[in-house]
């Protein structure tokens, strides 16, 4: 669910797709009704302590330009498949917002948040509404080029390049504390799963990732 300031949790599940993974029509899908696609660009510069801190305890910090939710963001973790997402707003910048460098003050114990990777996405979005027109999920197609940066901000290798798929619950969640309260839950549930079971039919992989920056780290 999210609040005024944008903050909410994700829960979403990622899958690896090869550049020639065809995207299984979701429309046939009981009870669910797909709006889109649309076409986004974003561009996020990722930062983290030298010693990669944030990483290190599954914390991802981000300045995204692109999208409906362009700003900063960090995600902090909850369960397996669910993060907690923090936002500020964009500004003029490149200086971590403090309302964000605080919550992780206790990981970075004062040291310095740099950049330390670059993401190109285009992204592809279909959204999953149901009868009465509540969202369900968004399944986001992503093609993704990410590049390392040393300390000096430069590119540190060669860019990686790969396509993968998320599928994120609606704004009701899970857990029964949005609006459609535990039935809005258990459709939310239904969707999902019946998306995932969509895309590894189709020949989708579960990531071995849990993030795109952990993708690019190896991690």
């Amino acid at each position: 669910m999210t609040d005024a300031t944008g903050d909410h949790l994700e829960t979403e599940h990622k899958y690896d797709a090869e550049a020639d993974f065809v995207l299984p029509r979701f429309d046939g899908l009981p009870g669910v009704d797909v709006t889109g696609p649309e076409l986004h660009h974003l561009h996020a510069t990722y930062y983290d302590t030298e010693d990669l801190a944030l990483s290190g305890s599954r914390v991802t910090l981000r300045r995204r330009v692109g999208g409906a939710d362009q700003g900063w963001h960090l995600k902090l973790p909850v369960r397996a498949d669910t993060r907690q997402e923090l936002h500020a707003p964009l500004g003029d910048g490149d200086a971590v917002p403090s309302r964000l460098s605080e919550q992780v003050a206790d990981i970075t114990t004062s040291r310095a948040l740099h950049p330390i990777a670059t993401l190109d996405t285009e992204r592809t979005t279909l959204t999953l509404t149901g009868p009465a027109g509540q969202v369900l999920a968004e399944v986001a197609d992503d093609s993704v080029t990410a590049v390392r940066l040393d300390a000096s901000g430069r590119p540190a290798a060669a860019p990686l390049r790969w396509r993968e798929i998320e599928v994120e619950a609606g704004p009701d969640g899970q857990d029964g504390t949005g609006p459609g309260g535990r039935d809005g839950a258990a459709e939310i549930a239904a969707a999902l799963e019946a998306a995932d079971r969509l895309l590894l039919d189709a020949g989708a992989r579960q990531s071995s990732s849990a993030s795109k920056l952990g993708r690019l780290l190896g991690r």
